[in-house]
């Protein structure tokens, strides 16, 4: 009988699913991680493993999972999994792309007009009983419309951006691993370098995946390119920005401001510098929360797993290069 171990809570509708063709053992909290101990010893005789970003599966678990032949993460990245060591141990590794996209870059779009807007200050300032008064520069923030947006990651989730653009009349530039000239006909967007990019740039917004090339992209370096005004928003990963580096260009006025949606450490320390600076707006690594799509990320990691365990294809398989 097939063991499959999900190790955060979901609802009951997709755990019946999963009942069909084994025993479903589950964390049974929502918002706190299943501890390492825990995880490392119900995967021991797991055949399926639902996981999400909290969990690493590195060399550790592979060794002591030998029966496991899926691994179904809820999420498009997946650097928290070693997935080469996975496929040598003939483990299947899935993700959930695709289905969260547009969700994603709504967030990213969010970010972007609250922290140009100076919507949470403004928010703080009603609530504070600082409002005493009309002022004309009040609050005053940064237009979007007709400014240059530039995107790091023109994937997926880049494309959506850069389409809820259309209306603010911006001038778009990006920059990726490779060109990609679809996007451009599509967009009207522009490829430039790396430093063209931080330099042209009103708007910066990162949404690219963690790799060894992208990992602190983001450095002192990069945030002196930017204009003094420009306004950083993260979709992407947390490791991809130096966030030393970060809150020196925001307390130093090399930046305007930042709007992060992922942080290198999650649950960010509630002492972290980030937190004390009103020119940085940080949510929890919300991007895809919306309810349809959070239900259409837990049906894809059932549907591999059923596919794997039914011996057939998984959907949407992570394929890396040795």
């Amino acid at each position: 009988m097939n063991k499959i171990l999900i190790t955060r809570k979901i609802p009951q509708k997709f755990i019946e699913q999963l009942e069909q063709i084994g025993d479903v053992v589950m964390w049974d909290k929502e918002l706190t991680p299943m501890p390492r101990e825990t995880f490392l010893s119900e995967v021991k005789d797991a055949t399926a493993c639902f996981i999400t970003l909290s969990e690493s599966v590195d060399e550790e678990v592979l060794t002591e999972a030998s029966d496991l032949k899926i691994i179904a993460n809820m999420a498009v990245g997946y650097d928290n999994i070693d997935v080469v060591r996975a496929n040598d141990h003939d483990i299947t590794v899935t993700n959930t792309p695709d289905v969260l996209t547009e969700t994603t870059a709504e967030l990213g779009f969010t970010l972007m007009l609250t922290v140009a807007r100076r919507i949470i200050e403004a928010e703080r300032y009603v609530q504070e009983g600082q409002w005493q008064s009309w002022g004309p520069y009040l609050l005053s923030g940064k237009d979007v419309h007709g400014s240059t947006v530039g995107i790091y990651g023109m994937g997926g989730i880049g494309r959506a951006f850069a389409r809820r653009l259309k209306g603010f009349n911006t001038r778009i530039l990006y920059h990726n691993r490779t060109q990609n000239p679809e996007a451009e006909k599509e967009l009207d967007a522009t490829y430039v370098s790396f430093e063209t990019l931080l330099k042209e740039s009103d708007f910066v917004i990162c949404t690219a995946p963690l790799t060894p090339q992208t990992e602190n992209q983001f450095d002192s370096k990069a945030f002196n390119l930017m204009k003094n005004d420009a306004i950083f928003i993260n979709i992407g990963r947390g490791a991809i920005v130096d966030e030393t580096a970060l809150v020196e260009a925001l307390r130093n006025h090399t930046i305007l401001g930042c709007g992060l949606d992922v942080l290198r450490q999650e649950p960010i320390d509630v002492n972290h510098p980030l937190l004390k600076l009103d020119n940085a707006v940080i949510v929890p690594h919300i991007g895809s929360a919306s309810r349809l799509t959070r239900d259409r990320m837990v049906q894809l990691c059932v549907n591999n797993i059923l596919a794997v365990l039914n011996h057939q294809l998984p959907i949407t398989p992570v394929k890396v290069n040795n």
